[in-house]
């Protein structure tokens, strides 16, 4: 953090009626996230932070404002979070969420990194100085998620090292390759090692874990995990010495299982996420003020959540100037009408108005100049129907992927599967589709097929180039022809999302930032959402669930149970590949 003798002096100053202040919010029924209670006070701001929360009434300032004894909130955290996710540049997405009170993220990179390595990482930090929000990263830590797929760079320590230095680079992000830690990989020690020796954070991906697999995460120096499904899960990481992030995404949402965890005495180690959210539920929902309503509605005393998801976070990840309103602290606050709705109506960011009725009060900003290393990164191999085949030679036993709704974990389950002459014939009537996985880095020809339960499409095909984690093509469909036109359709515009029915496109998202973010405003990016999902509802009229999120994590070989890679389809529990035929 840079302050030069000046201003700490000015803040000295003022703190002691010695010199005006810059802005005073009075009137101010502020939330005082240490002693959970609410003050009436002002809120007195010299340089950027808050100098006093003072009660006599005595300060003068060069500007003031009558909060008129509204509630008045420490801007919110998330504490952990894919900006890729919502498919809009960092500048985009803090214009979408300022507004709405969120001040600060903490971001991890690792979709973009995935892609394009190291650019990838240095166009997110670039990005993010154009950004009125505060916005953190976290080092990827598996880029791959694991050695069983292929993605389009892989990070070892010494490619993350160069980025320690930077003030914005808070730690090392989710360590989700759990056998490598586990087992003492040495380039996963490497990675260990070297945050370890910077003392700074290391983030976990428990996702299934057992408690003596967490223990050896905690032994490796992990300290947080925000992929507890359950309460259980939840107070065996606290009682290992864990942070517990309650993840309420568009994929996962966790936080009514687990927040009967959190009680008067463990809360301080607990905190919101969001971690994958797309644009248009962003936009509707929110993020870490869509946790606060939901975990309020569910019972918890709302200067509790308010706490979880200020001053636990920044405690946390040692953001020491943010997370509570009071002397010293950065100037990031809104205020409220009430409680229950919970809605900014007002959003200061270093002690300026930035944001009100849920308008920034500047232009909306996105990116204007983009390199090759970042817009041209899908390569695919030449395609045709036959590529499509899964050929079945057994009694048409076999090993399907069953989806989730609302939950980025899936099913394995053994059954029949409908056989055409030898091969796999897509069934709507029984639910039973056609995956696959297209390695789209560098043209290897790899292609993993499968065979899906759950997503009801009852025609044509989807594609998208939004793969967790390592961003290969995936396809799901009711018939190949449509399969393949939908990813020959895909590379021509460099990446996004696509609908086909019958060799024509219903709607498309064209996400040119490394397959994964869109170069325009979020306004007319979330449009162009609408209409997609506007077509998903004709070829699926009873649609329920996020479909185009769930089916971007079935390519994620750390998430249990079935997933499928461009190598194949991987068991996850046993943590290999088995083949489709059971």
């Amino acid at each position: 953090m840079n302050i030069n003798p000046k201003q700490l002096k000015d803040r000295i100053l003022v703190s002691q009626g010695k010199a005006k202040a810059d802005f005073i919010l009075r009137n101010a029924k502020v939330a005082d996230v240490y002693s959970l209670e609410w003050r009436l006070a002002d809120i007195v701001v010299s340089s950027g932070n808050i100098v006093a929360v003072d009660t006599t009434n005595t300060f003068e300032a060069k500007s003031e404002e009558d909060a008129k004894g509204k509630y008045v909130i420490p801007g919110l955290i998330d504490a952990h979070i894919h900006i890729e996710s919502s498919m809009v540049t960092p500048s985009a997405f803090s214009d979408i969420l300022l507004p709405r009170g969120v001040t600060t993220v903490i971001t991890d990179p690792h979709e973009i990194a995935n892609v394009s390595g190291p650019d990838g990482i240095q166009f997110m930090l670039d990005d993010a100085q154009k950004s009125e929000m505060d916005i953190f990263i976290m080092l990827p830590s598996s880029v791959p998620s694991t050695p069983f797929e292929n993605s389009g760079a892989v990070l070892k320590a010494e490619d993350l090292q160069p980025f320690l230095s930077k003030e914005e680079v808070l730690g090392l992000a989710e360590v989700m390759d759990f056998p490598a830690v586990l087992s003492g990989d040495p380039e996963m020690l490497d990675k260990l090692i070297m945050a370890i020796e910077a003392n700074v954070q290391i983030d976990g991906h428990g996702a299934g874990l057992k408690s003596n697999q967490i223990r050896g995460y905690r032994v490796a120096g992990i300290q947080t995990d925000h992929e507890c499904v359950t309460a259980e899960e939840a107070l065996d990481r606290i009682s290992q010495g864990m942070y517990v992030l309650i993840r309420e995404g568009s994929a996962a949402k966790n936080l009514k299982d687990i927040l009967p965890a959190v009680n008067t005495h463990n809360a301080r180690r607990f905190m919101f996420c969001t971690d994958d959210k797309h644009l248009d539920e962003l936009i509707k929902e929110g993020s870490i003020d869509h946790s606060i309503r939901l975990a309020i509605n569910e019972g918890m005393e709302p200067l509790q959540a308010i706490q979880l998801a200020t001053l636990n976070a920044a405690e946390c990840y040692k953001l020491h100037n943010k997370g509570a309103i009071a002397p010293g602290f950065n100037a990031d606050f809104f205020m409220i009408d009430n409680l229950e709705s919970f809605r900014a109506v007002s959003v200061w960011k270093n002690g300026q108005k930035i944001a009100e009725n849920n308008v920034m009060l500047k232009k909306e900003s996105f990116q204007n100049y983009l390199s090759k290393e970042i817009t041209e990164t899908v390569h695919l191999p030449r395609l045709s129907v036959s590529d499509f085949s899964i050929p079945i030679t057994n009694d048409g036993t076999a090993n399907v992927i069953e989806i989730m709704p609302n939950q980025i974990t899936t099913r394995k389950k053994i059954v029949k599967i409908p056989v055409s002459d030898g091969l796999f014939t897509p069934c709507t009537e029984k639910d039973f589709l056609k995956l696959a996985v297209i390695e789209r880095h560098q043209a290897t020809g790899n292609i993993g097929l499968g065979v899906v339960n759950g997503f009801g499409l009852q025609k044509g095909a989807i594609a998208t180039t939004v793969a967790h984690d390592s961003h290969n093509m995936i396809v799901l469909g009711t018939n190949d022809e449509d399969m393949l036109a939908a990813c020959k359709y895909l590379q021509s515009i460099q990446g996004g999302f696509v609908i086909m029915d019958e060799g024509k496109v219903m709607a498309s998202l064209a996400l040119p930032i490394a397959g994964l973010m869109s170069d325009k405003p979020a306004h007319q990016t979330v449009e162009e959402l609408e209409a997609l999902h506007d077509a998903l509802h004709l070829i699926h009229p009873h649609l329920d669930f996020h479909l185009f999120l769930t089916l971007s994590f079935v390519s994620l070989p750390v998430i249990p149970e079935l997933k499928l890679t461009d190598t194949g389809l991987f068991d996850v529990v046993n943590f290999k590949h088995i083949p489709i035929q059971a």
